[in-house]
Protein backbone atom coordinates (compact mmCIF):
# COMPACT_ATOMS: atom_id res chain seq x y z
CA UNK A 1 0.00 0.00 0.00
CA UNK A 2 1.11 3.53 -0.66
CA UNK A 3 0.14 6.21 1.84
CA UNK A 4 0.52 9.98 1.87
CA UNK A 5 4.23 9.73 2.69
CA UNK A 6 4.94 7.90 -0.56
CA UNK A 7 6.15 10.38 -3.13
CA UNK A 8 6.87 10.04 -6.82
CA UNK A 9 10.56 9.16 -6.74
CA UNK A 10 10.18 6.51 -4.09
CA UNK A 11 7.24 4.86 -5.86
CA UNK A 12 8.89 5.01 -9.25
CA UNK A 13 12.25 3.69 -8.05
CA UNK A 14 10.52 0.87 -6.16
CA UNK A 15 8.49 -0.25 -9.18
CA UNK A 16 11.47 -0.05 -11.52
CA UNK A 17 13.59 -1.95 -8.97
CA UNK A 18 11.07 -4.77 -8.82
CA UNK A 19 11.23 -4.99 -12.59
CA UNK A 20 15.02 -5.30 -12.45
CA UNK A 21 14.65 -8.08 -9.88
CA UNK A 22 12.34 -9.97 -12.28
CA UNK A 23 9.27 -9.39 -10.11
CA UNK A 24 6.05 -9.28 -12.15
CA UNK A 25 3.56 -7.92 -11.50
CA UNK A 26 3.38 -5.68 -8.44
CA UNK A 27 -0.12 -5.14 -7.08
CA UNK A 28 -1.08 -1.76 -5.64
CA UNK A 29 -4.34 -0.66 -4.07
CA UNK A 30 -5.39 2.63 -5.64
CA UNK A 31 -6.48 5.69 -3.69
CA UNK A 32 -5.92 9.42 -4.03
CA UNK A 33 -2.12 9.45 -3.63
CA UNK A 34 -1.53 7.38 -6.77
CA UNK A 35 -2.44 9.89 -9.47
CA UNK A 36 1.12 11.16 -9.98
CA UNK A 37 2.44 7.74 -11.00
CA UNK A 38 -0.42 6.41 -13.12
CA UNK A 39 1.60 6.75 -16.33
CA UNK A 40 4.59 4.94 -14.86
CA UNK A 41 2.51 2.02 -13.64
CA UNK A 42 0.29 1.54 -16.68
CA UNK A 43 2.65 2.46 -19.50
CA UNK A 44 5.56 0.36 -18.20
CA UNK A 45 3.45 -2.59 -17.11
CA UNK A 46 5.11 -2.73 -13.71
CA UNK A 47 2.02 -2.61 -11.55
CA UNK A 48 -1.47 -4.04 -11.60
CA UNK A 49 -3.71 -1.32 -10.24
CA UNK A 50 -6.49 -2.58 -7.97
CA UNK A 51 -9.34 -0.15 -7.18
CA UNK A 52 -9.66 0.23 -3.43
CA UNK A 53 -12.86 1.97 -2.46
CA UNK A 54 -13.21 1.13 1.23
CA UNK A 55 -12.53 4.74 2.18
CA UNK A 56 -15.83 5.69 0.49
CA UNK A 57 -17.77 3.63 2.97
CA UNK A 58 -15.61 3.51 6.10
CA UNK A 59 -13.57 6.04 8.04
CA UNK A 60 -10.10 4.56 7.56
CA UNK A 61 -7.31 5.37 9.99
CA UNK A 62 -4.35 7.29 8.58
CA UNK A 63 -1.89 5.95 11.15
CA UNK A 64 -0.84 2.53 12.37
CA UNK A 65 -1.51 3.52 16.00
CA UNK A 66 -4.96 4.65 17.19
CA UNK A 67 -3.58 7.92 18.56
CA UNK A 68 -2.04 8.68 15.15
CA UNK A 69 -5.41 8.59 13.43
CA UNK A 70 -8.59 7.05 14.81
CA UNK A 71 -10.97 5.35 12.43
CA UNK A 72 -13.22 2.38 11.77
CA UNK A 73 -10.59 0.48 9.77
CA UNK A 74 -6.91 0.24 10.65
CA UNK A 75 -4.28 2.10 8.58
CA UNK A 76 -6.01 2.58 5.20
CA UNK A 77 -7.26 -1.02 5.39
CA UNK A 78 -3.75 -2.47 5.23
CA UNK A 79 -4.57 -5.92 6.58
CA UNK A 80 -7.71 -6.38 4.41
CA UNK A 81 -5.64 -5.30 1.40
CA UNK A 82 -2.93 -7.86 2.19
CA UNK A 83 -5.47 -10.66 2.48
CA UNK A 84 -7.21 -9.49 -0.70
CA UNK A 85 -3.83 -9.73 -2.43
CA UNK A 86 -3.23 -13.21 -1.01
CA UNK A 87 -6.48 -14.66 -2.36
CA UNK A 88 -6.44 -12.63 -5.58
CA UNK A 89 -3.09 -14.14 -6.61
CA UNK A 90 -3.30 -17.48 -4.80
CA UNK A 91 -3.46 -19.48 -8.03
CA UNK A 92 -1.73 -16.98 -10.30
CA UNK A 93 1.79 -16.98 -8.87
CA UNK A 94 4.22 -19.47 -7.37
CA UNK A 95 5.42 -17.01 -4.73
CA UNK A 96 4.00 -13.83 -3.27
CA UNK A 97 6.04 -11.10 -1.56
CA UNK A 98 4.31 -8.85 0.96
CA UNK A 99 6.04 -5.64 1.92
CA UNK A 100 5.69 -1.87 1.74
CA UNK A 101 6.68 0.46 -1.08
CA UNK A 102 9.65 1.79 0.92
CA UNK A 103 10.95 -1.74 1.50
CA UNK A 104 12.88 -3.88 -0.97
CA UNK A 105 14.00 -7.49 -0.48
CA UNK A 106 17.37 -7.57 -2.20
CA UNK A 107 19.42 -10.72 -2.97
CA UNK A 108 23.05 -10.53 -1.89
CA UNK A 109 24.79 -13.32 -3.82
CA UNK A 110 22.67 -13.27 -6.99
CA UNK A 111 20.95 -10.49 -8.93
CA UNK A 112 17.27 -11.43 -9.08
CA UNK A 113 14.50 -13.23 -7.25
CA UNK A 114 14.38 -15.78 -10.06
CA UNK A 115 17.88 -16.81 -8.97
CA UNK A 116 17.29 -16.33 -5.23
CA UNK A 117 14.17 -18.46 -4.79
CA UNK A 118 15.75 -21.72 -6.08
CA UNK A 119 18.58 -21.17 -3.58
CA UNK A 120 16.06 -20.78 -0.76
CA UNK A 121 14.20 -23.90 -1.89
CA UNK A 122 17.46 -25.84 -1.94
CA UNK A 123 18.38 -24.70 1.58
CA UNK A 124 15.00 -24.77 3.31
CA UNK A 125 12.73 -26.79 1.07
CA UNK A 126 10.04 -25.68 -1.34
CA UNK A 127 6.68 -24.15 -0.43
CA UNK A 128 7.97 -22.58 2.78
CA UNK A 129 7.41 -19.14 4.25
CA UNK A 130 10.59 -17.10 4.02
CA UNK A 131 11.22 -14.22 6.45
CA UNK A 132 13.64 -11.37 5.71
CA UNK A 133 14.96 -9.13 8.49
CA UNK A 134 14.55 -5.42 7.98
CA UNK A 135 17.70 -3.29 7.72
CA UNK A 136 16.96 0.39 8.24
CA UNK A 137 18.69 2.97 6.05
CA UNK A 138 18.05 6.37 7.70
CA UNK A 139 16.75 8.81 5.10
CA UNK A 140 18.47 11.78 6.76
CA UNK A 141 21.99 10.35 6.29
CA UNK A 142 23.58 11.39 2.99
CA UNK A 143 27.16 10.22 3.41
CA UNK A 144 29.00 9.37 0.17
CA UNK A 145 30.19 5.82 -0.51
CA UNK A 146 33.78 5.16 0.67
CA UNK A 147 34.66 4.09 -2.89
CA UNK A 148 34.31 6.82 -5.55
CA UNK A 149 32.98 9.31 -2.95
CA UNK A 150 32.83 12.17 -5.46
CA UNK A 151 30.76 10.34 -8.05
CA UNK A 152 27.51 12.08 -8.90
CA UNK A 153 24.70 9.54 -8.75
CA UNK A 154 22.07 11.84 -10.19
CA UNK A 155 21.65 15.53 -10.81
CA UNK A 156 18.33 16.08 -12.55
CA UNK A 157 15.74 14.94 -10.03
CA UNK A 158 15.88 17.85 -7.62
CA UNK A 159 12.31 18.90 -8.44
CA UNK A 160 10.87 15.39 -8.13
CA UNK A 161 9.50 14.77 -4.65
CA UNK A 162 10.55 11.72 -2.71
CA UNK A 163 13.58 9.80 -1.49
CA UNK A 164 16.41 8.67 -3.75
CA UNK A 165 17.23 5.26 -2.29
CA UNK A 166 20.67 5.32 -3.92
CA UNK A 167 21.63 8.32 -1.80
CA UNK A 168 21.15 6.47 1.50
CA UNK A 169 23.77 3.75 1.68
CA UNK A 170 24.39 3.49 5.42
CA UNK A 171 22.27 1.21 7.57
CA UNK A 172 21.69 0.83 11.25
CA UNK A 173 23.03 -2.32 12.93
CA UNK A 174 20.32 -4.80 13.79
CA UNK A 175 18.83 -3.85 17.16
CA UNK A 176 19.57 -5.99 20.20
CA UNK A 177 15.88 -6.43 20.99
CA UNK A 178 13.54 -9.38 20.97
CA UNK A 179 11.56 -7.93 18.05
CA UNK A 180 13.14 -7.29 14.66
CA UNK A 181 10.93 -6.06 11.85
CA UNK A 182 10.62 -8.37 8.87
CA UNK A 183 8.56 -9.07 5.77
CA UNK A 184 7.86 -12.26 3.89
CA UNK A 185 7.81 -14.18 0.63
CA UNK A 186 5.35 -17.09 0.68
CA UNK A 187 3.75 -19.74 -1.44
CA UNK A 188 0.21 -18.27 -1.31
CA UNK A 189 -1.43 -21.70 -1.46
CA UNK A 190 0.16 -22.58 1.89
CA UNK A 191 -1.18 -19.50 3.71
CA UNK A 192 -4.73 -18.67 4.77
CA UNK A 193 -4.61 -15.47 6.82
CA UNK A 194 -2.09 -12.62 6.77
CA UNK A 195 -1.13 -9.87 9.16
CA UNK A 196 1.25 -6.94 8.61
CA UNK A 197 4.27 -9.03 9.62
CA UNK A 198 3.82 -12.63 8.64
CA UNK A 199 0.88 -15.01 8.61
CA UNK A 200 -1.70 -15.88 11.23
CA UNK A 201 -2.65 -19.22 9.68
CA UNK A 202 -0.54 -21.37 7.38
CA UNK A 203 0.39 -24.96 6.70
CA UNK A 204 4.15 -24.68 7.19
CA UNK A 205 6.49 -22.71 9.46
CA UNK A 206 8.61 -19.66 8.69
CA UNK A 207 12.28 -19.91 7.79
CA UNK A 208 14.62 -17.02 8.56
CA UNK A 209 16.71 -16.06 5.53
CA UNK A 210 20.23 -15.09 6.55
CA UNK A 211 21.54 -11.67 5.57
CA UNK A 212 24.26 -13.14 3.37
CA UNK A 213 21.55 -14.55 1.08
CA UNK A 214 19.08 -11.66 1.07
CA UNK A 215 17.98 -8.79 3.28
CA UNK A 216 15.22 -6.23 3.35
CA UNK A 217 16.25 -2.63 2.66
CA UNK A 218 13.99 -0.13 4.43
CA UNK A 219 14.69 3.54 3.65
CA UNK A 220 12.93 5.49 6.36
CA UNK A 221 13.37 7.71 9.40
CA UNK A 222 15.96 6.40 11.83
CA UNK A 223 14.75 3.95 14.44
CA UNK A 224 17.81 3.94 16.71
CA UNK A 225 18.08 7.63 17.54
CA UNK A 226 21.11 7.32 19.82
CA UNK A 227 23.39 5.97 17.10
CA UNK A 228 26.17 8.21 15.82
CA UNK A 229 27.28 8.31 12.19
CA UNK A 230 30.28 6.09 12.99
CA UNK A 231 27.89 3.40 14.24
CA UNK A 232 26.22 3.09 10.82
CA UNK A 233 27.31 0.36 8.40
CA UNK A 234 28.05 1.09 4.76
CA UNK A 235 26.08 -1.14 2.39
CA UNK A 236 26.62 -0.49 -1.31
CA UNK A 237 24.64 -3.42 -2.68
CA UNK A 238 22.05 -1.12 -4.26
CA UNK A 239 24.75 0.50 -6.35
CA UNK A 240 25.17 -2.76 -8.24
CA UNK A 241 21.80 -1.99 -9.82
CA UNK A 242 22.44 1.70 -10.44
CA UNK A 243 23.62 1.26 -14.02
CA UNK A 244 20.17 -0.11 -14.92
CA UNK A 245 18.03 1.59 -12.30
CA UNK A 246 19.00 5.21 -12.92
CA UNK A 247 18.40 5.28 -16.70
CA UNK A 248 15.12 3.36 -16.29
CA UNK A 249 13.81 5.72 -13.60
CA UNK A 250 15.03 8.71 -15.58
CA UNK A 251 13.19 7.53 -18.69
CA UNK A 252 10.00 6.78 -16.76
CA UNK A 253 9.97 10.20 -15.11
CA UNK A 254 10.78 11.93 -18.39
CA UNK A 255 8.06 10.09 -20.29
CA UNK A 256 5.55 10.96 -17.57
CA UNK A 257 6.36 14.66 -17.96
CA UNK A 258 8.03 15.01 -14.56
CA UNK A 259 11.44 15.63 -16.11
CA UNK A 260 12.50 17.67 -19.17
CA UNK A 261 13.38 15.78 -22.32
CA UNK A 262 17.09 16.65 -22.08
CA UNK A 263 17.50 15.30 -18.51
CA UNK A 264 20.28 12.78 -17.88
CA UNK A 265 21.83 10.85 -15.03
CA UNK A 266 25.11 9.25 -14.02
CA UNK A 267 25.70 5.95 -12.26
CA UNK A 268 28.35 4.08 -10.30
CA UNK A 269 28.70 0.51 -9.15
CA UNK A 270 30.94 -1.01 -6.53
Amino acid sequence: MCCSWCRVWKCCSYWVSTGLLSIKPTAASKHRTFWTTTHIKVEYGLVEEIPWSLSKYLNVSRGWLPNHGPGELHYFGQIPALNDCLYRYMYKTKYLALHDVDELILPQSVDSWLELLPLLEKKFGANKRYRFRSHVFPNDVLLPPPIFPNTLLQHSWGNVSGVNILSHLYREPLPSTAWIDFKIIVNPREVFSLTVHGALKSLKPFEWVTSDMARMYHTRAKTQTKLSLKDLIYDGRLLNYSGRLLPAVNAALRDSGLLPEDSACSSVST
